[in-house]
């Protein structure tokens, strides 16, 4: 019996050690992004609200984006290429799946970097935009800031001419049929533009501050992993007790059994009473003759 229950005990304790190590990877997990996370929003702090560099300063001709430089300004001088616009769908925008404008800015240097100037929402009759803004004319001075390019679809999903279903400059200078120096691994969040157009798009969102809820989960998943070893802790001792009460009854039951045979109690009758002994029933019966004689006597002296 023993040995059944320590076997049992023990695979409780294997159940929650095997759930601890679950939590342990969990936790770690959550912690990690909490790590990402963090490093995002210091990225955005440190790069969001800094001076605007010359791209050519920032990324050099020839040389692919450093993830370090996401969110930092950068000036451009040059002209539009308006004809050459595409949009990417399906971006969560104002309630509903949007458009971004995608315009190439070629500068005065002939590099040629693709600008997100805004978005748009689908027309209430159509799934296709009803106006978009024209970008101003002739020399412009655009303050942007940088984004890694997005990676290109891996499920197949394409979209309709001058359309792209992803920021992925390759599939952008694709669709603009873009040729030369052309900025593929970074473009840019429309800051500012001088001159100002007569009418805009809409503006990009600021980057949430949300820490997110990284940290408490992690603290969660190490809380459950302790709870675990609580609960097996409780199964066991409320197992220890019942076994100690089952024993201290039967021990009790033994020690009353003796007890019981020395002085055995009456055996009841079918009826519930109990059976009086022969001895006492001859008694009963001589003291009922004695009683019915007794009687005759005082009857027979009464009618004499």
């Amino acid at each position: 019996m023993r040995g059944k229950t320590a076997l049992r005990w023990t695979g409780y304790v294997a159940v929650a050690i095997a759930f601890a190590i679950a939590c342990a990877y969990l936790s770690n997990w959550q912690f990690t992004r909490n790590e990402e996370r963090s490093a995002q929003l210091e990225l955005v702090e440190r790069n969001y609200d800094a001076d605007p560099a010359a791209l050519s300063e920032i990324l050099p001709s020839g040389t692919e984006f450093d993830p370090a430089d996401e969110w930092h300004p950068v000036e451009l001088i040059g002209e539009y290429r308006a004809d050459e616009q595409v949009l990417v769908r399906n971006r969560p925008h104002g309630g509903t799946s949007a458009f971004e404008v995608l315009v190439p800015f070629e500068t005065t240097d002939g590099r040629i970097f693709i600008v997100d100037r805004g978005w748009v929402p689908p027309a209430s009759d159509s799934p296709e935009p009803a106006a978009i803004a024209a970008p101003p004319s002739g020399t412009v001075t655009v303050v942007a800031r940088l984004k890694p390019a997005e990676a290109a679809p891996t499920s197949g999903r394409s979209a309709p001419d001058g359309q792209v279903p992803t920021i992925n400059v390759d599939l952008v200078a694709d669709e603009a049929r873009l040729t030369g120096d052309v900025v593929t691994s970074a473009y840019g969040l429309l800051v500012s533009e001088d001159p100002a157009p007569a009418d805009g798009l809409g503006a990009m969102p600021i980057p949430s501050e949300d820490p997110g809820p990284h940290l408490s989960y992690a603290i969660q998943w190490i809380l459950f992993a302790i709870m675990g070893f609580v609960f097996i802790w409780y199964m066991i001792r409320t197992e220890r007790r019942h076994r100690r009460e089952d024993e201290e009854d039967a021990a009790a039951a033994a020690l009353a059994a003796p007890k019981a045979a020395e002085s055995p109690a009456p055996a009841a009758t079918a009826s519930g009473s109990s059976v009086v002994p022969a001895s006492l029933r001859r008694r009963r019966d001589v003291k009922r003759d004695r009683d019915m004689e007794d009687e005759d006597a005082i009857l027979d002296s009464t009618r004499s």
